[in-house]
C-alpha cells in the first residue's frame, strides 16, 4: 500500500509537474512510446536551460534522442538547426527519419551530391558542407541557432579530423553545439575543451548498454560463455569477471601438444588417440556451420565482421553452395519486390556487370555482403532488408561499425587481427567495443550476444581484456592545411589565426601533456638552487671553475676516443693483409698465443682473391692455435696492429674438422714458430701531451682561485650534481618547446610558403589566395597552381575528369610494379605537367620545414584512376570501364562522385575570363554523373 501524500508534499509533487508541463522537453518526450532514459532527459534539460552538451554512450543507446531535442527547440524557437554527420548514408539516413517526424516542407539536405530544400529550418549534411559554409560565409548561417554533431568522435580520423575541429572553433557564439559521441575514456578533457571555446559545456556520460551483452566463444560445435556466469551480468553487472575456466582448459590442451620423435609416440599411441578425441571438439567452424549453429540457438540476426571485401564476398557465396536458406517462400518473395523496387532505375545492360543476379540470390536466402566496395544503391537495400529482418546475416567489413542504423541480436569477430594499412595488427579493446556494441536491438532483444571463433593459439585472458576495457581515448588529429590558412587569414588576419588556431583540441590536448612536464622543471629548478648554494666557494665563482674542469675532462676523453679509434683502424688494415699460410701472434683475449691464418676472412668485396667468409664489420680471420683449436676471430682479440712472424704451407688435405689434422698442423706451427718471440708492441706517446687545447684549460685550472679551497672536491661534488640536474632541466625544458605551439608554429611555416607563392601578403589575401579558399581537399595547393599556371586550359571534359582525378584518387595498395594506362594526347601532358608541379611543390614544402608525415603538405599525384574517369566521362560503357579498371563497383562510384566535388570547386574557382576550365568542368560533372554513378545517390 502506497504511503498517502501529505496536503504539503502532494502540492510540492503537483508544483513540479506543472513546471515539467511547461518544458518543451514534456511534449518531445510525448513522441515517443518509451521512456526517455536518465542520461537522455539530462542532456535535453541541460539543451533547454541554454547549455552544450557532449554526451558519450554507447553505440544503440539512443544518443541521437538528443539531437533531436536540439531540433525540436530550433523549430519551437522559430530557428534553424544543422544536423551534421560522418558520411553521406548516415545523413540520408537521417534526413529520412526527420522528414517522416517533421515533413518534407522543414528538412532539407546538403551532402556535396545533393542538395534538397536547402533553405529549410532543419538542414541535414556532412561535416565538410557546414565547414566551407562557414568559410563561404553562406547566408544560410542566419538564424542558426543550434548544431548537433553527430559521431563526434570522428575528429580522430587521420584524414578529415581536422573539419570537426573547424567546425567547432569557426561557429558563431550564439550557436548551441550538440555534440554526440561513441563512448571515450576521455570525455572530461573533451568536455573541458569545449567548455574553454564554446562556452558553458555540460559532459553527460552514459558507460550502461541499454541492451545487456554477453560474449562468447564459438569452438568446434560448443559455444562457450567467455566470463563465467555467476560473476557478472552480461558485462553490466559490479562483480569481478572471471575468464571461464573451460576455456582456459581449452587453450592449454590446444597449445599443448607433445613434440617429441617418432620413439616417444609409439609409446603413446593409447594418450594420441584419447587427445584426438578431445581435440575433435576444438574447431574454427566453417561460415556456413556458424550460421546454422546461430539459427539452431536463436540468435539470428547476425553482423559478421570480416576485415576483407573478398572476405565477405566469399562468406556469402560459401553459405550459397552450403545451401543455406534463412528465408521462407513468403520472405523472398517480399525481398525480390523490394529489391526489383529499389533497383529499377539501373539499366538492364549494367545489372549482369554489378553481380546483380548473385546478389539477389543471397538476399532471397535472407545472406548478405556489407562492404565499401559494393554499389551504395546495394548497400543501402541491404541496410533496409537487414532492419525488416529479410536478411539475417550479413558478413560485413569494419566500416558497418561506424554509424550506420543497423543493429542485430548478434555480432561474430572472426579474427581479432586486422590489417591497418601497414600490418597486421591486433584490434584495440576501442574497436572491439565499436563492432560488439552492435549486438542488441533495444525494444526488440532481450540481450546481446558477441561471438568471437575459435583460433588457433587464441588466449582467453586477452580476449577478456578486450572485452573488459572501455579505453577508446579521442585524440585530436588536427592540422593546418592551405586552404585553411588563406581561409583564417582572410577572415581574422594573421595575428587572429594564429590564436584561433591555438585554441585547437590537438593544442589543448599538448598543452595538457606538458603539465607534468613543468612540473618537474619546478622541482628541478628548485634543487639547482640548493645545488647551487651548496658549490659556493669564499674564494671565488666555483661553477666558472668546474667548468674548466668539465672542458678539460671533455677533451680528455674525446682524444681518448679518437686514439682507440685510430688504434682499431690500424689493427683493421693490418688484418686485411693477412694471408692464408701466414703465422701471428694473437695479442690478448681467450687464444691469445701463436696462430696459423686458414682464412684471413675478409669483409665482402676484399677478399684479394680469396673465397674468404664475408663479414660487414672488418676482418674476421679463421686461424688454428698452437693448441689445435680452430676458431674465427674478431677485431676484439686484436686491440693492436699484427704482423706475419713466418709463413708456412697449409696441406691442401688439411681438414678443420679432422682431430688428427689439427694435431698434425698444430705440432708443424709450434715446430715453425714457436721459439720466435712475438714483437712488443710500443705503446705510443698520448695525443693529450702534446694537446694545446688541454695545457691552456690545466694552465686556467691552476690559476683559478677556486683551486686553492680547501674544500675543493667537495664543492666539485655538488657542481657536478648541479651540472646533471641542469642538463636534465633543459632536455625537459626542449620537450616543453616541441609541444607548446606546435599548430601556431606550423599555421606559421605554411603562412610564410604562402607568401613566398605570392597567395598572401601580410593579413592582405591576394586573387590567387582567394582561388585556393574555393579550394578543398588534400591536394588543395596543387589543383591552384594547375589552374594558376593554365595546366588544363584547351582540354576537352574527359581529358579534364582524367587530370582532376589525380588530386583525389589514392590506391588502397601502393603499387609501383606497373604504370597505370593514361590517355594519350593533352591529358597524358598535363598529367605529367601536374606530377612536375608536385615536384616543385614538395621542394618547396622541404625548404619551409612542411612535412607530410605530420599529415601537413602535398602528397604525390596518384594517377591510377585517370583512365577510368576518361573512360566513363567518355561515355564508355559500365562494364568495359570496370573491366580496364580491375575496380568494383562501389569503390568506381566513389571515385567518381569525389572527382564530380572537386570539379565542382574547380568551375567555381577558376578564372571566368579567357578560359575554358569552368565551363569544361561543369560538362565533366555531367559527363560523369550518369548511369551508375546518378542513380547511386538517394536523396
Amino acid at each position: 500500500m502506497t504511503e498517502e501524500l501529505t496536503p504539503a508534499e502532494a502540492y510540492a509533487a503537483a508544483r513540479r509537474r506543472a513546471a515539467e508541463e511547461a518544458t518543451a522537453l514534456a511534449p518531445f518526450r510525448a513522441l515517443y512510446d518509451f521512456e526517455l532514459d536518465p542520461f537522455q532527459i539530462e542532456a535535453c534539460q541541460a539543451l533547454e536551460a541554454g547549455k552544450g552538451v557532449l554526451v558519450a554512450a554507447p553505440t544503440g543507446s539512443g544518443k541521437t534522442i538528443v539531437g533531436e531535442f536540439a531540433v525540436h527547440l530550433a523549430l519551437a524557437q522559430g530557428r534553424k538547426c544543422f544536423y551534421t554527420t560522418p558520411i553521406k548514408a548516415l545523413s540520408n539516413q537521417k534526413y529520412a527519419d526527420l522528414v517522416k517526424r517533421y515533413g518534407a516542407d522543414k528538412v532539407g539536405l546538403l551532402t556535396g551530391d545533393n542538395s534538397v530544400n536547402s533553405e529549410a529550418p532543419v538542414v541535414v549534411m556532412t561535416t565538410e558542407v557546414l565547414r566551407n559554409m562557414l568559410y563561404a560565409g553562406s547566408q544560410s548561417l542566419r538564424g542558426l541557432g543550434y548544431v548537433v554533431m553527430d559521431e563526434v568522435h570522428y575528429l580522430s580520423d587521420r584524414f578529415r579530423g581536422a573539419v570537426w575541429e573547424e567546425v567547432i572553433i569557426h561557429l558563431p557564439e550564439s550557436v548551441t553545439l550538440v555534440s554526440l559521441s561513441a563512448t571515450v575514456s576521455n570525455a572530461e578533457e573533451f568536455g573541458d575543451w569545449l567548455d574553454t571555446v564554446r562556452g558553458d559545456t555540460e559532459v553527460i556520460v552514459s558507460e550502461s548498454r541499454p541492451v545487456p551483452l554477453w560474449q562468447h566463444v564459438l569452438a568446434g560445435r560448443r559455444i562457450y560463455d567467455l566470463f563465467e556466469e555467476e560473476t557478472d551480468h552480461g558485462g553490466r553487472g559490479p562483480g569481478r569477471r572471471e575468464v571461464n575456466p573451460d576455456l582456459v582448459r581449452l587453450a592449454r590442451m590446444e597449445n599443448s601438444r607433445p613434440m617429441g620423435g617418432r620413439d616417444r609416440r609409439r609409446g603413446r599411441e593409447a594418450d594420441r588417440e584419447r587427445e584426438r578425441r578431445q581435440r575433435s571438439r576444438i574447431w574454427t567452424p566453417g561460415r556456413p556451420e556458424v550460421i546454422e549453429r546461430l539459427d539452431a540457438e536463436g540468435l539470428l540476426p547476425a553482423i559478421t565482421f570480416i576485415f576483407s571485401r573478398a572476405g565477405c564476398e566469399s562468406a556469402v557465396q560459401q553459405c550459397l553452395y552450403a545451401g543455406l536458406r534463412l528465408n521462407d517462400e513468403e520472405g523472398r518473395a517480399r525481398v525480390r519486390e523490394i529489391v526489383e523496387e529499389r533497383t529499377s532505375s539501373i539499366p538492364t545492360e549494367d545489372l549482369h556487370v554489378l553481380g546483380y543476379y548473385e546478389w539477389l540470390e543471397g538476399l532471397e536466402r535472407g545472406i548478405a555482403a556489407h562492404h565499401a566496395g559494393m554499389l551504395p544503391t546495394f548497400k543501402e537495400v541491404v541496410e533496409e532488408l537487414f532492419v525488416r529482418g529479410l536478411v539475417k546475416a550479413v558478413f560485413a567489413t569494419e566500416t558497418l561499425a561506424l554509424g550506420i542504423n543497423m543493429p542485430a541480436r548478434s555480432v561474430v569477430l572472426e579474427k581479432l587481427v586486422k590489417w591497418n594499412g601497414e600490418q597486421h595488427a591486433d584490434i584495440t579493446p576501442g574497436e572491439y567495443t565499436q563492432l560488439t556494441g552492435r549486438a542488441g536491438r533495444r525494444g526488440i532483444d532481450v540481450e546481446g550476444h558477441a561471438v568471437v571463433l575459435w583460433q588457433r593459439g587464441m588466449d582467453p585472458g586477452h580476449l577478456a581484456g578486450l572485452a573488459g576495457t572501455r579505453t577508446y581515448p579521442l585524440r585530436s588529429s588536427f592540422k593546418p592545411s592551405y586552404n585553411m590558412a588563406v581561409n583564417l587569414v582572410d577572415q581574422f588576419g594573421r595575428h587572429r589565426s594564429r590564436e584561433l588556431l591555438e585554441t585547437s583540441f590537438a593544442q589543448f590536448q599538448a598543452d595538457r601533456s606538458v603539465v607534468g612536464i613543468s612540473r618537474q622543471v619546478q622541482r628541478n629548478e628548485e634543487g639547482l638552487d640548493g645545488y647551487r648554494e651548496g658549490m659556493t666557494c669564499h674564494l671565488g665563482d666555483f661553477e666558472e671553475y668546474a667548468r674548466l674542469r668539465r672542458e678539460l675532462k671533455e677533451r680528455e676523453t674525446e682524444l681518448a676516443k679518437q686514439g682507440a679509434a685510430q688504434r682499431r683502424v690500424a689493427a683493421a688494415t693490418s688484418l686485411e693483409r693477412l694471408k692464408p699460410g701466414d703465422v701471428i701472434h694473437v695479442p690478448t683475449g681467450k687464444f691469445a698465443g701463436l696462430a696459423l691464418v686458414l682464412d684471413p676472412g675478409l669483409p665482402a668485396g676484399r677478399a684479394n682473391g680469396h673465397r674468404g667468409f664475408e663479414h660487414q664489420d672488418g676482418p674476421r680471420p679463421l686461424v688454428l692455435t698452437a693448441e689445435r683449436q680452430v676458431k674465427r676471430l674478431g677485431s676484439i682479440d686484436f686491440p693492436v696492429p699484427v704482423e706475419a712472424l713466418e709463413r708456412m704451407r697449409i696441406p691442401k688435405s688439411f681438414n678443420p674438422r679432422s682431430p688428427q689434422s689439427r694435431r698434425d698442423l698444430a705440432s708443424a706451427l709450434r715446430t715453425k714458430a714457436g721459439h720466435i718471440a712475438p714483437e712488443r708492441h710500443r705503446k705510443q706517446r698520448s695525443a693529450a701531451a702534446d694537446d694545446r687545447e688541454i695545457s691552456r684549460l690545466r694552465t686556467a685550472l691552476r690559476a683559478h682561485p677556486c683551486h686553492g679551497c680547501d674544500e675543493r672536491e667537495d664543492h666539485a661534488r655538488w657542481a657536478e650534481r648541479y651540472h646533471r640536474l641542469q642538463r636534465d632541466t633543459r632536455q625537459l625544458e626542449r620537450r616543453i618547446e616541441g609541444r607548446t605551439n606546435t599548430i601556431a608554429r606550423t599555421f606559421d611555416r605554411i603562412v610564410a610558403l604562402l607568401t613566398e607563392m605570392d597567395y598572401l601578403r601580410g593579413d592582405e589575401v591576394t586573387e590567387h589566395g582567394k582561388r585556393l579558399a574555393r579550394l578543398y581537399g588534400e591536394l588543395d595547393l596543387l589543383a591552384s597552381e594547375c589552374l594558376r599556371d593554365g595546366v588544363w586550359e584547351g582540354l576537352n571534359p574527359a581529358e579534364l575528369a582524367a587530370c582532376v582525378s589525380a588530386l583525389v584518387y589514392e590506391a588502397r595498395q601502393a603499387d609501383d610494379a606497373v604504370a597505370p594506362k593514361l590517355p594519350s594526347g593533352k591529358a597524358k601532358a598535363a598529367l605529367g605537367e601536374m606530377v612536375r608541379i608536385w615536384g616543385r611543390l614538395d621542394a618547396l614544402e622541404e625548404d619551409f620545414r612542411i612535412n607530410q608525415a605530420e599529415g601537413v603538405g602535398q602528397r604525390e599525384p596518384d594517377l591510377g584512376f585517370a583512365w577510368a574517369a576518361y573512360q566513363w566521362a567518355s561515355d564508355k560503357g559500365l562494364d568495359e570501364v570496370l573491366r580496364e579498371a580491375e575496380m568494383p563497383a562501389g569503390d568506381f562510384v566513389r571515385w567518381c562522385k569525389q572527382v564530380i566535388d572537386v570539379l565542382g570547386q574547380i568551375a567555381a574557382a577558376a578564372p571566368k575570363e579567357n578560359s575554358t576550365v569552368a565551363k569544361n568542368a561543369r560538362k565533366a560533372v555531367d559527363a560523369l554523373l550518369r548511369g551508375v554513378v546518378a542513380y547511386s545517390s538517394v536523396g
